[in-house]
């Protein structure tokens, strides 16, 4: 698969408060099969992690949200945590960024906490996702079939749990990518 993911490029949409694994295991993932990722943090300074229970380590942004743009990327990854989405989720230039993925087609991965950010961007509705157990009940409510499964895919809407869930989030991911644009993806 390495060759066939060499010159893809995939955002990782963050601030501060992400759950460390649901960033650092996708990135690595998404780089050893050859696919240059970038940090997206809001103001594009570092960002800290929360590692379960406590904080964890600083992460370096490769740019600011202003200076994104969906079209220099393939895919995007939105790590969960509770804080990282929960600001996210009510910054408009996040949700426009967000947005501009799936009008595009292209893959969205989200995990954990993450869907919250695709609620506040009007995403979910008539989609199959799942997340973790918190946010079913926001998902059913803005119009989603949320169902309790390691990873979803729907038309290009990856969707996992937990970290526990991060092999089988991945490999869908990567395979999301290789398929690139998804005509069932949009906004």
């Amino acid at each position: 698969m390495k060759q066939a993911l060499n010159g893809k490029r995939v955002a990782i949409l963050a601030t501060n408060g992400f759950e460390e694994s649901e960033l650092s295991v996708p990135r690595a993932a998404l780089q050893k099969e050859g696919v240059e990722v970038h940090v997206v943090s809001v103001d594009g300074k570092a960002i800290r992690a929360w590692a379960e229970t406590d904080w964890g380590d600083t992460y370096e942004a490769d740019t600011s949200l202003a200076d994104a743009n969906e079209s220099n990327y393939h895919a995007l990854v939105l790590p969960g945590g509770l804080f990282n989405p929960d600001e996210l989720r009510l910054n408009e230039d996040a949700l426009a960024f967000v947005k501009a993925f799936f009008q595009a087609g292209k893959p969205v991965a989200a995990i954990c906490h993450a869907p919250w950010i695709l609620i506040n961007a009007e995403l979910v509705k008539g989609r199959k996702m799942t997340s973790v157990p918190s946010v079913a009940q926001d998902l059913r409510n803005a119009g989603a079939n949320w169902v309790d499964e390691s990873v979803v895919v729907d038309s290009g809407l990856v969707t996992s749990r937990t970290p526990k869930d991060l092999d089988a989030f991945n490999a869908k991911l990567l395979e999301e990518l290789q398929e690139g644009r998804h005509s069932g993806q949009h906004a």
